[in-house]
């Protein structure tokens, strides 16, 4: 599995401790993609693929990560999920940018292309 599955703990170690800071401050190395989903999500397990795919396409460009919003209320909750899959797109500067839905993997990767990677290079 190319995805990692992130806790709390790794969120705040690896993202944004929220319990020291109201104002965003990524802490990343490139930039990522985080899925919330949960086990028993249709639309949920029907993207799992497409980022087990954007993880090997883009490796070493974009981290993608899942967050099962279950097991991880609380970061479910400091997000405002309300409905899953939803997708954390996180640019190396400037703010973090909420998805909802099931997204098409054309439509993953355009996001990816013009507001991850294009910022990065900038």
């Amino acid at each position: 599995m190319a995805t990692s599955k992130l806790t709390k703990e790794g969120f705040k170690e690896k993202f944004f401790d929220y319990t020291k800071t109201q104002e965003w401050e990524y802490n990343g190395d490139k930039p990522a993609v985080i899925d919330f989903y949960a086990d028993w999500c249709g639309p949920c397990k029907a993207v799992a693929p497409i980022f087990e795919e954007l993880s090997e396409d883009y490796k070493g460009k974009v981290d993608i990560y899942k967050v099962d919003t279950e097991v991880e209320q609380e970061l479910a909750s400091i997000f405002g999920i309300r409905s899953i899959p939803s997708i954390l797109f996180v640019p190396m500067k400037g703010q973090p940018m909420m998805q909802a839905g099931a997204l098409p993997k054309e439509t993953l990767v355009e996001v990816i292309e013009k507001e991850l990677l294009v910022k990065e290079k900038a």
